[in-house]
């Protein structure tokens, strides 16, 4: 796998494209004017792992709540916009680290001039956002409907806007709700620019569904060494993006948070709730950082054994359930109610013996 080389810019610290890591974000579905709710949310997304968080701002009202919320954000703040240019600069007044905004859109060369003049003022970036569903009715006649083809140019055609007025501090996404769509498009502007990329399926639906779209288009980029942020866009609590998120990552070998977690599908062996045992588990877990493997297996015969190479696990059966290490059988719990306590005492016990050294 080799990455897409792109120049490198910073949004509130945080290095984008160049060589740094690929960045997970996400966007709060709260409503803006409601800075304790929202808050809230960009902190449950920062421990989530998180490191940039996207505020819509609809609004004068949602622009003055900015000052407020990036006081207390623990994680750099993108405020998105559409068509309004003084929204822009509200948001840039209240210290905002980034914009989310099409320059072809606010509303002609002086709004654009305001707003870049403003941006390089704050070393604000500026994201070009592409979206397959709301192209310009020009373009859609020339390419015939929202083809990747038609995507690129659109991008390129803001883009051109601000490098008209020396503005490079960019990055560039193009989604759209066809995977297929997005990563052609994807690959076409990687031949035309080195700005970063931000990746996603836009619209990709409710969890599960949203997942595999996004698990598989994601996957296509990142492996192809494109992307440099990504948001996994579901149709769901937007702290379960930044799971995803991270479970795409891990699973390409390309960034690690958290415990990775190995249980089996369940069958007619098993004898336990294997299925809410693990979920709880998962749940527990969800705050912690540290890398490891745990396992949760239905089978007190074999479990331990098929999850060998676990750092901890736990296998249940009927009325028992054994608690191992590396496939190695280290204590046995009796009463299936006793199983989910007992194995997160064992993990705390783990986590403080790694982080004690």
């Amino acid at each position: 796998m080799k990455r897409h080389k792109t120049r490198e810019i910073s949004i509130g610290g945080v290095g984008i494209g160049g060589d740094n890591p690929v960045r997970v974000q996400s966007m709060t579905n709260t409503d803006t004017r409601d800075v304790p709710a929202t808050l809230k949310q960009v902190r449950a997304l920062a421990d989530a792992g998180c490191e940039i968080v996207r505020l819509a701002v609809p609004d004068d009202a949602a622009a003055e709540a900015l000052p407020a919320i990036k006081a207390e954000s623990p994680v750099p703040l993108v405020a998105d916009i559409h068509f309004d240019h003084r929204l822009a600069l509200s948001a840039l007044d209240a210290g905002i680290d980034a914009l989310r905004i099409n320059p072809g859109n606010i509303g002609g060369p002086d709004k654009v001039d305001a707003v870049v003049t403003a941006a390089k003022l704050r070393g604000a970036p500026i994201r070009i956002g592409v979206n397959g569903g709301s192209l310009d009715k020009t373009l859609l006649k020339k390419h015939g409907g929202p083809t990747p083809a038609a995507m690129v140019e659109s991008a390129l055609e803001h883009v051109a806007l601000l490098e008209e007025r020396d503005f490079f501090d960019t990055k560039i996404s193009l989604k759209s709700s066809s995977v297929l769509n997005t990563v052609e498009a994807y690959r076409l502007l990687a031949e035309k620019v080195d700005y970063p990329l931000h990746i996603g399926i836009t619209e990709a639906g409710t969890l599960v569904r949203g997942a595999v779209k996004s698990s598989v288009g994601l996957g296509i980029l990142l492996w192809e060494g494109l992307g440099d942020t990504m948001r996994v866009s579901l149709t769901h609590d937007p702290v379960d993006e930044a799971g995803v998120a991270w479970e795409i990552l891990r699973s390409l070998d390309l960034r690690h948070r958290g415990p990775e977690i190995i249980s089996c599908p369940t069958c007619g062996r098993t004898e336990i709730d294997l299925i809410g045992l693990a979920e709880k588990v998962e749940h527990a877990l969800r705050g912690v950082e540290e890398v490891f493997t745990v396992a949760v297996m239905g089978c007190v015969v074999n479990g331990p054994g098929e999850a060998r190479e676990a750092d901890i696990g736990i296998a249940g059966g009927r009325g028992l359930g054994i608690i191992f290490r590396k496939g190695d059988v280290i204590r046995k719990v009796k009463g299936n109610e006793n199983l989910l306590p007992e194995f997160l005492k064992e993990i705390e016990a783990f986590l403080n013996e790694r982080r004690n050294g």
